[in-house]
């Protein structure tokens, strides 16, 4: 199950590279996930917590920006795949701890997860914004996807 959930916090990643990223910060804070003694303890600190959710916060407003550049170049994609990694191989030590296994299967997990959820979500976008015949609108239905899908998979991880 773990690992269908690092997919999905992969996929997230895809929509919204760091905001996966905030989530597991919020739920080590809210002691929904257990980093203690793993490599990703940092993200319990006070200043990780609040740097991620500033980050992730500050991409949700760039993302409604003219000059933004398109999810799928390839340095966009290529940070939504690294942080799909990353969110990928935290979740994968939370119940099993950390094992160089239970890391690379996280990362490869997160990093499909990624892909998945960039491709995916740029055409659902596109389409939320045919239908509403405004992005604004689908890029805020985005957000609120990215942000409840991603506390969701950290609070069942």
């Amino acid at each position: 199950m773990i690992y269908g959930l690092a997919i999905l916090i992969g996929v997230v990643a895809g929509l919204r590279a760091i905001t996966p990223i905030a989530a597991l910060a919020i739920g080590g804070a809210l002691g929904w996930i257990y980093l203690e003694g793993t490599t990703f303890a940092f993200l319990l600190s006070p200043i990780a917590l609040w740097l991620f959710i500033a980050i992730a916060i500050g991409e949700i407003v760039n993302d409604k920006l003219a000059r933004t550049p398109s999810r799928k170049v390839p340095m966009q994609f290529g940070v939504r795949i690294l942080a799909g990694m990353f969110a990928g191989a935290v979740l994968a030590v939370v119940p099993t701890g950390e094992t160089v296994t239970a890391l690379i299967i996280g990362a490869i997990a997160g990093a499909v997860g990624a892909v998945v959820g960039t491709l995916v979500g740029a055409t659902l976008r596109t389409e939320l914004a045919r239908t509403f015949r405004a992005d604004m609108p689908a890029a805020l239905v985005e957000d609120a996807i990215a942000i409840v899908a991603a506390l969701a998979i950290v609070y069942l991880a």
